[in-house]
């Protein structure tokens, strides 16, 4: 666990800085700057990009990490990137030719309920495909043990370009209009970043040989576009649905609550983007024992991490809404619901890694494929009965039951179980640190509650983590930590 720990850390703080950047364009910078107008327009754009992104990257990041270590020469493996790099135009170029084709078709049904979608669905696609190619780099630095410098990109370095074009539109450089514009260019910048950083740890050089797999490859591949579709759309289809239902200002609401929900699966993606080919190569070994105790391993880290961040969000909730305009309120009830779908599904550990990298992939992939349509139908219930509630519910039910699915289907098939009795300890101390802190608030200003009751949440937390010695991964950390303090 010793790269795993260094990685995850590393990139941990890299996310939490990135999100910490991210806090302050959501929560200040685009309500204030943007309006909620434009701001749901921005989120709609993201999330309907996110959605297509893992078509338009045909699976191949995944596959990449599977195949890698297959691939023991150096002729094998430029081999193999050459083939993968040139998948996603299977997906791209029809997806192209099609919006070309029948662009006015497809913006009028987007703009049903908001006109101002209109003008902007052709940058979908293009943030989709920068989206996709920067995945299919980051994962070739990740197969290569290198995760630390894509995660910087992704967490931090986008997020300072958008706070860069944010500025421009607060003192007039920009208008709100170039804004989306600017987004959409951000996204190429951090690609061609990606790109230039791949091929500075292993060049990228371009061969026409077919690689020997190709069929096993291509097969993946097909069957991974599926899987990331669905985890994709279970993520962002709330927002999306939202547009064709609610004014566009509502999404602006929706995405703030959705942001705090979503920081506390930080630890998760910090982390997996290490265990990632770790899991992959103890599987292709066939080392059992091992990787069912890092699969125990990293759902007791993250449950323990996420819940200090989920318990930490829900103290400081009231608070924090205080910053804002007075119609996110809306958002608090998101929030909650949200929270906890990304807190079950943190504490399944790596089990997506286990899944995406065994010969059950395929029944798993059809059965997410049944709930994306479930989260589909459940939105289109939902969201007209109980607008930006509705979607929250839908998103919980959707995420819950695939999460369940995919639970079982290791513990049942693969004999692999995530959880020990620490796991009950760990959800206990987390909810005795929300009821002791969550009804009560300083009389200071909500940054300066905030601040307060954070540290003491947070030293609570942890000095009852640490007593109990539920992971000893963790409490290696946090005597280390002390250490340094006390010098």
């Amino acid at each position: 666990m010793g790269i795993v720990v260094n990685q995850s850390i590393k990139n941990t703080i890299i996310t939490y800085i990135g999100f910490a950047i991210g806090a302050a364009n959501t929560l200040f910078m685009y309500p204030h700057f943007l309006g909620d107008k434009f701001y749901g327009l921005t989120s709609y754009l993201l999330s309907s990009a996110n959605v297509i992104f893992p078509l338009m990257a045909f699976g191949v990041h995944n596959t990449l990490v599977k195949f890698f270590s297959e691939h023991k020469s150096e002729q094998e493996q430029v081999s193999f990137l050459s083939f993968v790099l040139l998948l996603p135009m299977l997906a791209i170029v029809p997806i192209f030719i099609l919006g070309f084709c029948f662009y006015d078709a497809i913006a009028a049904f987007s703009a049903t309920k908001n006109d101002i979608v209109y003008d902007y669905i052709w940058q979908i696609p293009i943030i989709g495909i920068c989206m996709a190619y920067f995945e299919i780099f980051y994962a070739w630095v990740k197969v290569h043990l290198q995760s630390v410098y894509g995660n910087f990109l992704k967490e931090v370095g986008l997020r300072i370009l958008i706070s860069i074009f944010l500025f421009g539109v607060y003192f007039n450089v920009i208008s709100v209009e170039q804004f989306i514009t600017a987004t959409m260019i951000a996204y190429l910048i951090s690609m061609l970043l990606m790109f230039g950083y791949a091929n500075n740890v292993k060049k990228i050089v371009f061969s026409f040989k077919i690689p020997r797999n190709a069929k096993a490859i291509f097969t993946y591949s097909a069957f991974i576009i599926l899987s990331g579709s669905v985890a994709n759309m279970l993520i962002d289809i709330d927002k999306t649905m939202l547009n064709q239902y609610l004014e566009i200002e509502k999404i602006a609401y929706y995405s703030v609550a959705g942001f705090m929900a979503t920081v506390i699966a930080v630890p998760s993606r910090a982390m997996h983007q290490i265990t990632y080919p770790i899991t992959a190569k103890l599987m292709t070994q066939g080392k059992h024992e091992e990787l069912n105790d890092l699969y125990k391993k990293t759902s007791i880290t993250l449950q323990i991490v996420g819940g200090l961040v989920f318990v930490g969000i829900l103290v400081n909730l009231n608070q924090v809404y205080l910053l804002l305009p007075g119609n996110y309120k809306e958002g608090v009830f998101v929030v909650f619901v949200l929270g906890f779908s990304k807190y079950f599904d943190l504490i399944l550990g790596n089990n997506n890694a286990i899944i995406f990298n065994s010969k059950y992939y395929r029944a798993v992939l059809f059965l997410g494929l049944l709930l994306g349509f479930f989260a589909i139908t459940l939105n289109a219930i939902f969201i007209p009965l109980y607008y930006i509630k509705g979607a929250a519910i839908a998103t919980l039910i959707s995420i819950t039951l695939y999460s369940i699915a995919k639970l079982l289907f290791v513990v049942l098939r693969m004999k692999l179980f995530p959880f020990t009795v620490n796991t009950i300890h760990a959800f206990v101390i987390g909810l005795v640190c929300f009821f002791l802190f969550y009804f009560w608030d300083f009389s200071f200003h909500p940054i300066v509650n905030i601040g307060l009751k954070s540290v003491l949440v947070s030293l609570v937390y942890v000095g009852l983590v640490y007593k109990a010695n539920l992971s000893p991964e963790i409490n290696t950390v946090i005597e280390k930590q002390l250490k340094r303090v006390i010098r």
